[in-house]
């Protein structure tokens, strides 16, 4: 009996085995199919496109900011404008004015005063644009002034909020 016992131990390891193999090729098939499956998904997609919104100093670099000024201080900037959108993009540029009750958030600014409007400018994809010097200050004081840039896509004759950037500024007697 002892040795029937060992016998079926054996086929039954036998059958096992065999049905692990199994369950593991299977494994293996559906593990190289999904694998492959996101390979030609992120081939044959497209990276999405993208437009830069920039904004440099008097200097024309996008390093030591002003964050200080007097009243009425003429304070210069650039602002910048990349297109990588594989395709042609129509924009214009919005400077407004705001103070520590303005709301920049990823839908535009609220509560800040409108300073300059571009026109509207169409970038071919890969071109940059740079504005000319541009001027503001501030003829209140006050701490949490900000300078801010918006970037505006014009699609069918209607404008699309892009992005926005800004200035932290304070204003001093």
């Amino acid at each position: 009996m002892n040795e029937i016992n060992k016998k079926n131990e054996k086929k039954d390891l036998t059958i096992s085995n065999k049905h692990f193999e199994k369950l593991l090729k299977v494994c293996l098939i559906i593990g190289i199919v999904i694998v492959s499956g996101f390979i030609i998904y992120y081939v044959l997609t497209p990276e999405q496109g993208y437009a830069t919104l920039g904004i440099l100093n008097e200097e024309q670099k996008a390093e030591n900011y002003p964050t200080e000024a007097m009243v009425n201080d003429t304070i210069s900037f650039y602002v910048t404008v990349e297109n990588q959108m594989e395709r042609e993009i129509s924009f214009r540029i919005e400077i407004l004015k705001g103070d520590k009750e303005t709301i920049v958030n990823s839908s535009g600014s609220f509560n800040a005063l409108s300073y300059l409007n571009t026109t509207k400018i169409t970038l071919l994809h890969n071109q940059f644009w740079m504005s000319d010097r541009l001027n503001i200050s501030f003829s209140q004081p006050g701490a949490n002034q900000r300078i801010i840039v918006e970037l505006w896509e014009i699609k069918d004759e209607s404008e699309i909020f892009y992005n926005n950037l800004y200035l932290w500024l304070n204003i001093t007697n």
